[in-house]
């Protein structure tokens, strides 16, 4: 096995050299090895790999960047530094989004022209050649490989540290995937989601039947489902509310473990102006009042069974209690709450 890594090593430092001095053939011949070597490479290797293929991405021609771009993301998942390797891969798929964007408008403005996806396109297929002369190589080409540069993305963004440090190109990451979605009629829930999620985020819990309120701080957590479990552990679980606490085994696959779970909604959540905050949705649906995000809690009318899981598998979740709020902070909070809707 150290041989195969010796190779895949050499192969990575091939690929480097070809980059640097702009070889096409000796760049697709590194390239070769690179993907028939990197399932047998061990994790050492992998950690090694991923921020040097990272730092070569920008300089790949589009055509190889996206496949490069996803063992990048391998490596991430297998240990490799996700804060160096994710700059050059989230800059690519905004790049990638801007080239797929504009072949949707080059072909929205042919009449009847219905394109297919992007896997049912065969290389060297006769489609793929007028659409090169149609659209050009960079639009097309983008179009052709956004899902692998979107699946290499989200290996980055389930990384807390990442997510954290993403500055300006959250925003630009937004509104680009947005209008794409909006342009392409696709379905999101992957990079949209994704950058949705909050981290070190202040949480005001007011619990309407018992007049108590509490303070909590949630990281990496997808939707309300989640957020539904977790809170159950650590209110009723905690003691701090009556009720049926969620099972260990739901916590923890809705914090950091595999697998789903079958599970129970402990609440009803509202928003203090009354309005539903839906399970479907995210915590950062809940709205922010005074430098905090602030939930309301009402009592589940009827079981709502779903299976607890983490909607991002290598997404690690948090939700911890800081304190519970003392009697004259919880009357300053609930001066906010209104009736809930009905």
């Amino acid at each position: 096995m150290t041989g195969g890594n010796d190779q895949f090593m050499d192969a990575v430092a091939d690929f480097e050299r070809a980059v640097h001095a702009d070889e096409s053939a000796d760049m697709a011949q590194a390239h070769g090895m690179l993907r028939q070597l990197i399932g047998d490479a061990n994790p050492a290797a992998l950690t090694q790999a991923g921020p040097r293929l990272a730092a070569v991405l920008e300089d790949v021609p589009l055509g190889g960047r996206a496949d490069i771009a996803v063992m990048i993301g391998y490596c991430v998942e297998v240990g490799a530094d996700p804060v160096s390797c994710a700059p050059p891969v989230l800059t690519n798929l905004a790049q990638v989004l801007d080239g797929a964007m504009e072949l949707i408008e080059q072909a929205s403005a042919i009449v009847d022209l219905e394109l297919p996806a992007p896997e049912d396109i065969e290389e060297g297929s006769e489609l793929l050649e007028v659409m090169f002369e149609s659209f050009g190589p960079s639009a097309t080409l983008s179009w052709l490989t956004l899902s692998p540069c979107v699946t290499a993305s989200l290996s980055m963004l389930q990384r807390k540290a990442v997510r954290q440090g993403l500055g300006p190109i959250r925003e630009l990451l937004t509104q680009r995937y947005q209008a794409y979605l909006e342009a392409s009629g696709a379905n999101g829930k992957d990079i949209d989601y994704a950058l949705l999620v909050l981290d070190d985020e202040p949480l005001i819990v007011l619990d309407r039947d018992t007049g108590t309120g509490y303070r909590l701080r949630m990281s990496g957590i997808a939707d309300n489902f989640q957020l539904q479990t977790l809170l159950g552990d650590a209110l009723i679980g905690g003691g701090h509310l009556a009720g049926e606490p969620p099972s260990a085994e739901a916590v923890a696959v809705s914090r950091d473990s595999d697998g789903r779970v079958p599970t129970v909604c402990s609440f009803k959540f509202h928003a203090p102006d009354g309005t539903r905050i839906w399970n479907e949705g995210t915590p950062s649906d809940i709205p922010v009042v005074d430098g905090a995000r602030v939930l309301v809690l009402d009592e589940i009318p009827y079981p709502h069974h779903f299976p607890a899981l983490r909607y991002f598998p290598s997404m690690l979740a948090e939700l911890e209690l800081d304190r519970a709020l003392s009697p004259t902070e919880c009357a300053t909070w609930f001066a906010h709450v209104g009736p809930a809707e009905r």
